[in-house]
Protein backbone atom coordinates (compact mmCIF):
# COMPACT_ATOMS: atom_id res chain seq x y z
CA UNK A 1 0.00 0.00 0.00
CA UNK A 2 1.24 3.47 -0.87
CA UNK A 3 0.09 6.74 0.62
CA UNK A 4 0.87 10.44 0.44
CA UNK A 5 -0.55 13.62 1.97
CA UNK A 6 -2.02 16.28 -0.30
CA UNK A 7 -3.90 19.56 0.22
CA UNK A 8 -7.37 20.68 -0.82
CA UNK A 9 -7.28 23.98 -2.74
CA UNK A 10 -9.73 26.85 -2.27
CA UNK A 11 -11.46 25.60 -5.45
CA UNK A 12 -11.93 22.11 -4.00
CA UNK A 13 -9.15 20.60 -6.10
CA UNK A 14 -6.57 18.09 -4.95
CA UNK A 15 -3.34 16.95 -6.57
CA UNK A 16 -2.69 13.22 -6.76
CA UNK A 17 1.04 12.88 -6.02
CA UNK A 18 3.12 11.74 -8.98
CA UNK A 19 4.15 8.40 -7.46
CA UNK A 20 0.45 7.49 -6.96
CA UNK A 21 -0.58 8.32 -10.53
CA UNK A 22 2.07 6.35 -12.41
CA UNK A 23 -0.45 4.49 -14.56
CA UNK A 24 -2.93 7.37 -14.98
CA UNK A 25 -3.36 9.71 -17.94
CA UNK A 26 -4.51 13.33 -18.17
CA UNK A 27 -8.27 13.51 -18.64
CA UNK A 28 -8.90 10.11 -17.08
CA UNK A 29 -12.21 9.95 -15.22
CA UNK A 30 -12.29 9.01 -11.54
CA UNK A 31 -15.13 7.86 -9.34
CA UNK A 32 -15.23 9.39 -5.85
CA UNK A 33 -17.16 7.79 -3.00
CA UNK A 34 -17.45 9.57 0.34
CA UNK A 35 -18.63 8.16 3.65
CA UNK A 36 -18.06 10.64 6.48
CA UNK A 37 -14.27 10.64 7.01
CA UNK A 38 -13.52 8.13 4.23
CA UNK A 39 -12.99 9.03 0.59
CA UNK A 40 -12.46 6.31 -2.01
CA UNK A 41 -11.01 7.25 -5.37
CA UNK A 42 -11.22 4.70 -8.19
CA UNK A 43 -10.62 4.81 -11.94
CA UNK A 44 -13.99 5.10 -13.68
CA UNK A 45 -12.82 2.96 -16.61
CA UNK A 46 -12.68 0.07 -14.18
CA UNK A 47 -16.47 0.31 -13.79
CA UNK A 48 -17.01 -3.41 -13.73
CA UNK A 49 -18.60 -6.01 -11.49
CA UNK A 50 -15.98 -5.41 -8.79
CA UNK A 51 -16.88 -1.71 -8.65
CA UNK A 52 -20.56 -2.55 -8.37
CA UNK A 53 -19.66 -4.82 -5.46
CA UNK A 54 -17.56 -2.03 -3.90
CA UNK A 55 -20.48 0.40 -4.16
CA UNK A 56 -22.88 -2.11 -2.64
CA UNK A 57 -20.40 -2.76 0.19
CA UNK A 58 -20.07 1.00 0.82
CA UNK A 59 -23.86 1.38 0.89
CA UNK A 60 -24.30 -1.53 3.30
CA UNK A 61 -21.48 -0.27 5.51
CA UNK A 62 -23.08 3.17 5.75
CA UNK A 63 -26.46 1.64 6.60
CA UNK A 64 -24.84 -0.51 9.28
CA UNK A 65 -23.04 2.47 10.85
CA UNK A 66 -26.36 4.33 11.00
CA UNK A 67 -28.03 1.38 12.75
CA UNK A 68 -25.16 1.06 15.24
CA UNK A 69 -25.20 4.80 15.96
CA UNK A 70 -28.95 4.64 16.63
CA UNK A 71 -28.39 1.87 19.19
CA UNK A 72 -29.54 -1.08 17.09
CA UNK A 73 -26.20 -2.90 17.36
CA UNK A 74 -25.78 -6.04 19.44
CA UNK A 75 -22.87 -7.36 21.47
CA UNK A 76 -21.75 -10.96 21.18
CA UNK A 77 -18.79 -13.07 22.12
CA UNK A 78 -16.07 -13.51 19.49
CA UNK A 79 -16.69 -17.23 18.98
CA UNK A 80 -20.44 -16.65 18.62
CA UNK A 81 -19.71 -13.90 16.09
CA UNK A 82 -17.51 -16.24 14.00
CA UNK A 83 -20.21 -18.91 14.05
CA UNK A 84 -22.78 -16.35 12.93
CA UNK A 85 -20.56 -15.22 10.04
CA UNK A 86 -20.08 -18.82 8.89
CA UNK A 87 -23.86 -18.98 8.35
CA UNK A 88 -23.65 -16.15 5.77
Amino acid sequence: MEFEITTLSSKGQIVIPVNLRKDMKEGEKLLIIRNKDHIILKKADKFDEQLKEDLEFAKRTEETYKRIESGEGINMEFDDFIEEIKKW
